[in-house]
């Protein structure tokens, strides 16, 4: 098996259902699998969702560096996928992992734990 997300191809089955956007991406929520805390969002191409069902490792394509990143590769905060699933549009990947460490970039455990917007 290749390190390199670049080197997996999605299953045919598998990518007949998944809708990539006109980027060729599908959003990722991930999820902790024991409290169903959302962890993060990241996007995915089909390399990095072939990579992840095949490896278990939460593996993710950066926008803004145009690279993939395997999650904890360079933290140690890695992610252990233990489910995989598509939304019923097939347009969204939600992913429950087993989080060791942060998820969010800035250490924190979620992307979404003091960010609240105020409701009118």
């Amino acid at each position: 098996m290749s390190d390199n997300p670049a080197d997996y191809e999605l299953a045919p089955a598998i990518a007949a259902k998944v809708r990539f956007n006109d980027a060729g991406l599908v959003p990722a929520i991930v999820q902790a699998a024991e409290t169903h805390e959302v962890l993060m969002m990241a996007w995915m191409d089909s390399h990095a969702l072939a990579f992840t069902l095949a490896t278990r490792r939460g593996t993710y394509y950066s926008r803004s560096r145009q690279e993939y990143w395997i999650k904890g590769l360079i933290s140690g905060h890695v992610q252990r996928v233990v489910s995989a699933s598509l939304d019923c549009d097939g347009d969204t990947v939600l992913l429950q992992v087993h989080q060791t460490g942060a998820a969010c970039h800035t250490g924190s455990r979620t992307c979404f734990d003091d960010r609240h917007l105020e409701l009118a």
